[in-house]
């Protein structure tokens, strides 16, 4: 079987649905299929070094960038996008299934190119679009707006379009046309269901790489020797993600000078919000603060499974979490600040009281549960995650759910 991946942005960009993407990939291929990912071409030179260009599984669409550091691009969708995806495409094998798992440009291109060759298309949704926008623009109800018409426009003809103008009747639109849409969690799914964007939405996490993680660990293992359970020194808490509002990076640090932990504090990413928590940490005089910067996929592992937490503290936005599901299946408990994924993970966690939507108060908050989860830590009562979800978040078994999905997709 072949199957298309469609993407917003390189699968050898930064971000985890692209980490979900190259991992699919992976163990599809390892199943005996051929998997093809075509999103706009990556300007930065990291491109290069990932050896991208000359690896035939991508099809790079002609784009132009959009991020001051070259790593996201923009490819616009259209008559043009159409011609040279339908020729780069002539020299692939036949394509048996479109696997859209993409939100904004990515998803038009992937939709018109499912329609205009009777191709089944399965969807992925991986974003809250409606809170994503909010938390970087505060004129997001026209922006939605806008991009409502912009998939009205450039997915005319291709399903039944909803006429709303919210971030709902978007998701709705770009599915339309779709024989099967999954989602990363319960969470999500259920709200997908409840505003009308599918009617059935299996749930399917994204995975961990089985290979990586035994390495991980088993390196890990080595390093601390028989008998020893933590490495002895102060808490070690970890932060990773995009440095971006809905991120929540910089009420993080807020909470950890307030909260005066004697713990070290690793931050791991990249992005626009850098530079103000590099002034936050420097303001406190805190030389527990370190920023390791963007590193790869097992390193990141690596440093998951040596922390004694992870702390996860977006609210509302993720559709998953990735983080605290790989810290669960490296052993490591997280400090969770969303209730959903705190529900999700079924332990092996502190949870952060809700404070509702008052920022001052979810910071206190926030500051109090790393004071408890870094005297546990320090008194050996962390809480342990749970092995199902260990077990349930291999790529592997990630892969075979996805398989009967697209067989009842092809089966239509």
């Amino acid at each position: 079987m072949h199957i298309v991946f469609f993407g917003d942005q390189h699968a050898e960009s930064l971000g985890g649905a692209q980490v979900s993407m190259r991992l699919q990939r992976k163990y599809l291929e390892r199943a005996g299929h051929t998997v093809t990912i075509v999103a706009p071409r990556m300007h930065a030179a990291r491109a290069r070094l990932a050896g991208a260009e000359d690896d035939p599984g991508y099809v790079d669409l002609p784009s132009v960038p959009i991020t001051a550091d070259r790593e996201y691009s923009l490819t616009w969708p259209g008559r043009r996008t159409d011609r040279f995806l339908d020729r780069a495409l002539t020299r692939r094998p036949p394509v048996d299934l479109v696997h859209v798992q993409a939100d904004f440009w990515g998803a038009f291109i992937g939709h018109r190119f499912a329609h205009r060759h009777g191709i089944p298309a399965v969807h992925t949704m991986h974003n809250r679009v409606d809170v994503g926008i909010a938390a970087v623009t505060p004129l997001h109800r026209p922006v939605l707006g806008v991009l409502n018409l912009w998939r009205r426009t450039a997915l005319r003809g291709i399903g039944a379009q909803p006429h709303g103008a919210d971030g709902w009747a978007y998701l709705a639109g770009i599915a339309a046309e779709s024989r099967a849409v999954t989602a990363p969690s319960g969470h999500f799914a259920r709200r997908l269901e409840q505003h009308d964007v599918f009617g059935s939405v299996d749930v399917i996490w994204n995975g961990i790489d089985d290979e990586v993680r035994e390495q991980v660990l088993a390196a890990l293992r080595q390093a601390q020797g028989p008998g020893t359970e933590r490495k002895p020194g102060r808490p070690r808490f970890i932060w990773l993600g995009r440095m971006s509002p809905e991120k929540r990076l910089l009420p993080f640090l807020e909470a950890v000078v307030a909260s005066d932990v004697d713990a070290d504090i690793e931050i791991v990413g990249g992005g626009g919000e850098r530079r103000a928590a590099e002034r936050i940490a420097a303001w406190a005089g805190r030389p527990g603060i370190h920023f390791a910067g963007r590193i790869g996929y097992a390193d990141v592992l690596a440093r998951i499974a040596a922390a004694d937490a992870v702390v996860q503290t977006s609210i509302g936005f993720e559709t998953q979490g990735m983080t605290p599901f790989e810290a669960a299946t490296l052993g490591t408990p997280t400090v969770v600040s969303d209730p959903d994924i705190a529900a999700e993970l079924r332990g092996g966690l502190w949870a952060v009281p809700d404070a509702g939507a008052d920022e001052p108060a979810r910071v206190a908050a926030l500051a109090e549960t790393l004071r408890t989860a870094a005297a546990d830590i320090a008194a050996g009562r962390a809480p342990e995650p749970d092995p199902q979800v260990a077990a349930d978040f291999r790529q592997s078994s990630r892969t075979a759910a996805m398989l009967e999905v697209y067989g009842r997709a092809i089966a239509g």
